[in-house]
């Protein structure tokens, strides 16, 4: 697999994390109609940002289960997508300025058409603490994200999480 992050993007609970992310049946569901559609446009609305996006990460890509700004049902290599990193960590990634990161400097999504200068994720982390994806912002300009913009963010990533588990 490609990484154009010249980080590891692996996490060393991979292959649990990626059996959990297989026995939740979703990566083939059309949960996108529903609460995942209306939490991506709910946070487009209230960060004001062009793109938002419920993702699953793959072993080798991420789809997008819903999204505004980008079609649902979007694949990308997981060595471009930013959600890559966002599941390393419990908290939010946030970039600030991507033109101001390092790792992210070759990237395409930033350094390409999509011209991402700000991103923002909560991670999608499972009752039993795997990390399957992420509620993402994306802007094209470059912005700040408080710690209260933050805590908003994953909260709306627990929405989605909760109704991943009870399904």
């Amino acid at each position: 697999m490609d990484n154009t992050f010249g980080l590891p993007i692996i996490p060393q609970n991979e292959e649990q994390r990626l059996a959990k992310l297989r026995s939740l049946d979703i990566l083939d569901t059309h949960q996108e109609e529903g609460t995942f559609k209306y939490i991506a446009s709910m946070a487009a609305r209230m960060f004001n940002v062009p793109i938002a996006l419920v993702n699953l990460v793959e072993s080798d890509s991420v789809v997008t289960k819903a999204g505004v700004g980008i079609e649902d049902g979007t694949v990308t290599p997981r060595g471009v997508s930013l959600c890559s990193l966002a599941i390393l960590r419990k908290d939010p990634t946030v970039f600030k300025n991507a033109l101001e990161e390092p790792c992210l400097l070759s990237n395409p999504m930033v350094t390409g058409e999509l011209g991402l200068r700000f991103y923002a994720a909560a991670p999608l982390t499972t009752s039993d603490g795997y990390n399957i994806g992420a509620l993402c912002i994306v802007d094209k300009e470059p912005r700040d994200f408080s710690a209260t913009d933050q805590k908003i963010l994953e909260n709306l990533a627990s929405i989605i999480i909760s109704d991943i588990e009870k399904a």
